[in-house]
C-alpha cells in the first residue's frame, strides 16, 4: 500500500491538488485549505490515506508549492 500524507496545517489553499486530482482532493473554502478525502488524522497530526495505486496523487504532491503532500 502507498500512503498519501497531507500536512494540513502548512497547506496554503492554492487549490492545485484539488484541480489536478479531484478524486482524492477537495477544497474547503470556509477554511481556505485543501482536504485529502476520507483521510484519517495520524498521531503526528497529519492526514493520511492508504491507496493501492498512487494515481494522480504524485502530480498533486509535485505541484504543491509548500510541499504539504508526501507520498510514501
Amino acid at each position: 500500500m502507498i500512503k498519501v500524507i497531507q500536512d494540513h496545517e502548512n497547506c496554503i489553499g492554492c487549490g492545485s491538488c484539488a484541480a489536478i486530482c479531484p478524486k482524492f482532493w477537495e477544497m474547503n473554502y470556509e477554511e481556505g485549505k485543501a482536504f485529502l478525502k476520507t483521510a484519517k488524522k495520524n498521531e503526528r497530526g497529519k492526514y493520511e490515506l492508504e491507496v493501492k495505486d498512487v494515481e494522480c496523487n504524485q502530480e498533486a504532491a509535485d505541484c504543491c508549492p509548500v510541499q504539504a503532500i508526501k507520498i510514501l
